[in-house]
């Protein structure tokens, strides 16, 4: 199918203003109340295609194209690999005759922006090793549910600062809010990132001692220790032990803090039992609204 206009990409969220990203958050919320047209996608269809494999990604695209009333295919590494023989640009462009829009999980954010240009239909970023936007919309969903407006937020990421941290240091720049990065010196952000924090001015602050960072928040985010391009695995884990959220760590938050997770969890490792399943979690929340927040973003992405 052939598209003359511009497509909507959902790249990274600092490539979109904050009147962007609250209509995508307002879709989401809108469409989880169960208002607005039953099947606004209905005709369409999403091709996911997966270099890195996800439980979740792959479920809450799928569950939320087919309650949009669209269509999905799913492409997994073993049947489609990005740039061998065919490049990512010829693959884009035969592509987006037969889809309307294309959600992609991959390793190098280059893949990513090689598709996005080459495509002639939206393209969403479903995880590169450098962002995870998709799962920030969700975590925003989630914390102004239970919480309020996140511009009012205070939170604190502890452990590595991995690509969803630097998602959500792109999301404190636009929104305003405070974000405290509690991490060792081995795994802080990086220097495009600490320069793009004091290009906007973002109140954003590194921490080496976790329980300075994490006085008095509203929220605490962690993830897994080791992500599936780490090789370094025993490292990681002696450097990030004191960075764990427990009983004690949560205790130094504001007694409505909440605790989010992106997910998997290593239990007893980046997070304890007690504090994933106990009452100030909001990871299951977390994981639902990864498929609203989706909904709301596809919507957006094909304007319907």
């Amino acid at each position: 199918m052939t598209n003359n206009k511009t497509p909507r990409h959902f790249l990274d969220i600092h490539d979109h203003s904050v009147a962007e990203l609250r209509e995508m958050l307002g879709r989401a919320a809108f469409m989880k109340r169960g208002q607005g047209a039953e099947r606004p996608l209905l005709g369409k269809t999403l091709a996911l295609i997966f270099e890195k494999p996800s439980t979740r990604t792959r479920v809450s695209f799928e569950v939320g194209m087919r309650q949009l009333g669209g269509e999905v295919i799913c492409l997994t590494g073993k049947e489609i690999q990005l740039g061998h023989g065919e490049t990512i640009g010829d693959t884009a462009r035969v592509l987006s005759r037969y889809v309307d829009i294309i959600m992609l999980r991959t390793d190098h954010e280059a893949k990513l922006q090689e598709m996005a240009e080459a495509a002639t239909v939206p393209v969403i970023n479903g995880l590169t090793d450098s962002s995870h936007p998709v799962q920030i919309m969700a975590d925003i969903l989630t914390y102004e549910e239970r919480k309020g407006p996140i511009e009012e937020a205070v939170v604190c990421w502890t452990g590595d600062a991995n690509n969803v941290c630097e998602s959500w240091v792109h999301a404190a720049g636009l929104f305003g809010f405070e974000m405290r990065i509690a991490c060792p010196p081995e795994l802080t952000p990086s220097q495009q990132t600490l320069d793009w924090i004091k290009e906007k001015g973002a109140r954003v602050s590194i921490h080496r001692d976790v329980e300075t960072a994490v006085a008095g928040v509203d929220a605490i985010i962690t993830d897994t220790w080791v992500s599936m391009h780490n090789k370094d695995a025993h490292r990681r884990h002696n450097l990030l032990k004191p960075y764990q959220v427990n009983d004690r760590i949560m205790g130094l938050a504001k007694k409505d803090a909440i605790f989010m997770h992106c997910l998997p969890a290593h239990r007893e490792e980046e997070v304890t039992s007690s504090v994933i399943d106990g009452p100030q979690s909001a990871v299951w929340d977390e994981a639902e609204n990864r498929m609203h927040a989706q909904k709301g973003i596809l919507t957006w992405c094909l304007n319907r």
